[in-house]
């Protein structure tokens, strides 16, 4: 058997087994709970607030908006007398919100030269650093990456690993990068609606970014950076978005404990390396099984200066339970519509891209349920032919719930969407930096399914924890088919 890279080898450690997902269980140090914040003791405030209610649509409520809506607190939810849980427009797991944003300014109508980070907790920008130096430091550490010449400021986000790990353990890397993820997708229609253009740059050097941000990298590392251009700048030629790691294959005796660490350190870039996208062949595409087109009929209209879409961001929560009853097949196709084939609303001024690293490693399968107009089973979903294909035959809902470890989410939802990737594949075109593209864009398309069926009046919510080699088993798909994220969807029960 040939050797495998740590980012395989972190999976497999990972991994839940109903045989010793008990084992990886451990009661939560309260006394050591994370917090959900960073703060900022120096630094010049820029007050975000006020400008949200301007209506003359300048660049202060543009960008008060754009963050607003990308990362910003949406509702609050009392826990106890003098407590509140505070949700943002960005789903997270657990509540723990690992990202972080930050701004880098190379001088611009609002903000000077400098860095900046965003506070959710009061919709505020913190200027903490004024320097004429951070462009041209921010360009070198991503290669002189063309989308940061035809422009004057950049997101960057990072992630704080013990907000997850303090939960979920070595299995919280997953789960961060699926949140960045999230935020992401959150990044890309929030430009679309107040007049930024994101475009995302997954390769960099990691350390050299660390260091202008000022981060203690052992505990906080930077995972994306994406340029903010004006939506009329073309796009200059040469871009790329991903870039190759190298790919460890000596990584010794890891402890449980340093596997999460250990990965992040092997999969940061050093040198230059562009790769060739080489999508998949069109897969599952067998001469005799059911197909079902999914080419809608009709498409989500977010309406007039987008405020559907806005409406939408800031009311969506992730569903706690499923009534059990079926949604149409109708909206199924409305919601895989918007989905994968964003060029299709490009109409409506969306962007037809999205901030994708390597979406061609992804494979998408449906385990349905109760879909009114659609035969129960698995289906692998084409995103180029657009069609449905039926792979099993069968009703899943005992082992979906069993899969998602017992959550009654998994058996309640009228349909399930997994998102897959050969992992092999994947690490031999990016090396062990893949891990990180695989999840941020399953989190993306994550986020447009969670918007999608929160526009439907449907419930949703993400499950980043399974039994892995059970759904394998389940959907039919080879080993090496890693399962990267699942989504369930179906009609919400009320007060939950």
């Amino acid at each position: 058997m040939p050797p495998i890279s740590l980012a395989q080898h972190y999976h497999q450690r990972t991994k839940y087994d109903p045989a010793t997902i008990s084992a990886k269980s451990s009661g939560l140090d309260w006394s050591n709970q994370p917090s959900v914040y960073k703060h900022y003791k120096v630094g010049k405030v820029y007050d975000l607030k006020p400008a949200l209610g301007q209506s003359d649509q300048g660049q202060s409520q543009q960008l008060s908006k754009f963050l607003l809506c990308s990362y910003g607190i949406t509702a609050k939810i009392a826990t106890s007398a003098q407590e509140f849980l505070y949700l943002r427009a960005a789903p997270s797991a657990g509540g723990l919100y690992p990202a972080e944003v930050y701004l880098i300014s190379d001088g611009t109508e609002l903000l000077p030269k400098g860095l900046y980070h965003y506070q959710p907790q009061d919709h505020t920008l913190v200027q903490f650093w004024q320097s004429d130096q951070v462009w041209q430091k921010l360009c070198l550490s991503c290669f002189q990456h063309p989308a940061l010449k035809v422009t004057r400021l950049a997101i960057a986000t990072s992630a704080i690993f013990y907000r997850s790990a303090w939960r979920y353990q070595a299995r919280a890397y997953r789960r961060i990068f699926l949140d960045t993820g999230h935020l992401l997708g959150n990044i890309d229609l929030s430009g679309a609606m107040h007049g930024f253009l994101p475009y995302a740059i997954g390769g960099f050097q990691d350390e050299e970014l660390n260091q202008l941000l000022f981060l203690e990298s052992a505990s906080e590392s930077v995972t994306t950076v994406l340029a903010i251009l004006d939506p009329n700048t073309p796009i200059p030629p040469g871009v790329w978005s991903a870039l190759a790691s190298a790919t460890t294959y000596d990584y010794g005796s890891i402890g449980e404990d340093q596997l999460l660490p250990q990965l992040h350190l092997a999969s940061q870039i050093r040198d230059l390396k562009l790769v060739a996208a080489s999508p998949e062949l069109d897969k599952y595409n067998l001469p005799f099984c059911p197909k079902e087109s999914t080419i809608a009929a009709e498409s989500i209209n977010w309406g007039d200066r987008f405020q559907y879409l806005e409406q939408t961001i800031l009311r969506r929560r992730s569903t706690r339970a499923y009534t059990g009853a079926s949604i149409d097949f109708s909206s199924l196709v409305i919601l895989l519509e918007f989905t994968y084939q964003p060029h299709n609303f490009a109409d409506q001024g969306l962007y037809p891209r999205g901030n994708y690293f390597a979406p061609e490693l992804l494979q998408t399968f449906l385990a349905v349920s109760n879909v009114a107009g659609l035969e129960d089973g698995c289906y692998y979903y084409s995103v180029e032919a657009e069609e449905l294909r039926q792979i099993r035959f069968k009703n899943f809902r005992p082992d979906l719930h069993f899969l998602c470890l017992g959550q009654d989410l998994g058996r309640d939802a009228a349909v399930v969407v997994f998102h897959t990737a050969d992992l092999e594949k994947a690490v031999a075109s990016y090396g062990d930096r893949a891990y990180r593209y695989l999840h941020l864009d399953a989190g993306q398309l994550g986020q447009r399914i969670n918007l999608a069926a929160t526009y439907l009046g449907l419930g949703v919510s993400g499950i980043a924890g399974f039994f892995d080699d059970q759904v394998n088993q389940l959907l039919g798909i080879p080993e090496q088919e890693a399962v990267i994220y699942i989504t369930t969807i179906g009609q919400p029960r009320h007060g939950f």
